[in-house]
C-alpha cells in the first residue's frame, strides 16, 4: 500500500478522484440552497413548523430545484463508474502521461457539465460534456480489460 501511495499514477487518480468527488458533493448543499430560496419542499416534515396553508404551498417542486437534482443525479451515475473503473486503471500501470490525460478530461467534462446544466446552457453543450465524460470511462475500462481481461 505504501508503495501504491509512491506510485505517480495513483496519485494523480487519487487527486482527479477527489476532485470530482467534491464537485459532486457540493450538488447537496447547491439542492439545498435552491430549495429554500425557491421555497419548494419535497418532505412535509421541512414545513411542519410552518402554517398549513404555508405549508401547501411550500409543498412543491420547482423547475431550479428539479434541474440541480438531476444534475446530481448525473454525477452520481458517472462519477462512481469513473471512480471505480479508474481506480482498476490505475493498478494496470498505464503510462502517466495517458492516465493524467484521462484524469483531466474527464473532470474537466463533468465540472463543463454541471455548469452547462446548472447554467441551462444551449445544447449540445450539455450532452457533448456527459459524452466525453462516459468515453473516457469507457476508454479506462477498455485498457483494463485488455491488460488483465482472463475468462
Amino acid at each position: 500500500m505504501a508503495t501504491m501511495m509512491e506510485d505517480e499514477v495513483f496519485m494523480a487518480f487519487t487527486t482527479y478522484a477527489a476532485i470530482v468527488i467534491l464537485k459532486m458533493l457540493v450538488m447537496a448543499p447547491m439542492t439545498a440552497f435552491f430549495r429554500f430560496s425557491r421555497g419548494a419542499f419535497a418532505n412535509e416534515e421541512d414545513v411542519a413548523l410552518k402554517p398549513s396553508e404555508e405549508r401547501k404551498k411550500l409543498l412543491r417542486s420547482h423547475p431550479d430545484v428539479e434541474r440541480v437534482r438531476r444534475c446530481h443525479q448525473n454525477d452520481l451515475e458517472n462519477i462512481v463508474p469513473f471512480v471505480l473503473i479508474g481506480l482498476l486503471y490505475a493498478l494496470t500501470g498505464p503510462e502517466l502521461s495517458a492516465a493524467l490525460l484521462h484524469f483531466r478530461v474527464f473532470a474537466g467534462s463533468r465540472i463543463l457539465h454541471t455548469i452547462t446544466y446548472i447554467g441551462a446552457l444551449p445544447q449540445p453543450s450539455r450532452a457533448l460534456s456527459w459524452i466525453v465524460g462516459v468515453l473516457v470511462t469507457f476508454s479506462m475500462a477498455y485498457r483494463v480489460l485488455s491488460k488483465v481481461l482472463v475468462l
